[in-house]
């Protein structure tokens, strides 16, 4: 592998990774509502979650995955399950009734940093897309190179770090909102708006087809 691949690798993983998905509604909602360390407990689930990937597909399971309909369709629905999960709950406290005005500072319903850490992780770790991504793009990265197994850990550690670097510039774009959200309006609207959009990713994974 030549330094232009891993040019190219870094462009096709930075644009999947800037692409509107699930990880930045998470860090949109997370960060305003439960402050940045909560933002990057998301990151570190995201990140903990392309490790788990990487060695699945370093090990071949995720070519087991992609071509057994069975075990494809396991994930996918668990990963659906999860996503709308996590959106019905947000549509929830939603539409609860909110806490008094006067604690403007106990307003924020905040996610623990574990929590946060969990989300972040199962996200990704029960998303077969990321799967599919890396048995799709390292045969060509990696093939008839002299140490396979190495550099598809390389590859992972850049898709890892790619995914670090533009979640970080969005938790300190986010943070600057946290004034606005401990007001009760704000507040009520991210969750609105997290709920349809999770549940809509959940329902477009649950449609999604294994690939042929």
């Amino acid at each position: 592998m030549d330094f232009a691949d891993i040019v190219t690798f870094c462009v096709v993983a930075t644009l999947l990774v800037v692409s509107p998905g699930p990880n930045g509604v998470l860090i949109a909602k997370t960060v305003p509502l439960s402050g940045r360390a909560a933002g990057f407990a998301n990151v570190a689930g995201f990140v903990s979650a392309f490790a788990v990937h990487g060695a699945v597909s370093i090990l071949g399971l995720s070519v087991i995955l992609m071509q057994s309909a069975l075990a494809f369709t396991v994930i996918k629905y668990l990963g659906a399950a999860y996503l709308c999960w996590i959106g019905l709950r947000a549509l929830w406290a939603a539409v609860r009734n909110p806490v008094a005005q006067s604690a403007p500072t106990k307003s924020l319903t905040r996610t623990s940093l574990r929590g946060a850490f969990i989300e972040g992780l199962l996200t990704n770790v029960l998303n077969p897309k990321v799967s599919m991504f890396y048995v799709a793009a390292f045969p060509q990265f990696i093939m008839g190179t002299t140490a396979p197994t190495l550099w598809s850990m390389v590859l992972v550690s850049l898709h890892a770090s790619i995914n670090a670097i533009w979640f970080t510039a969005m938790i300190l774009l986010f943070h600057r909102l946290t004034g606005a959200a401990q007001k009760r309006p704000v507040q009520r609207a991210i969750k609105a708006v997290t709920g349809v959009v999770f549940v809509g990713f959940g329902a477009k994974l649950a449609l999604m087809r294994a690939p042929s």
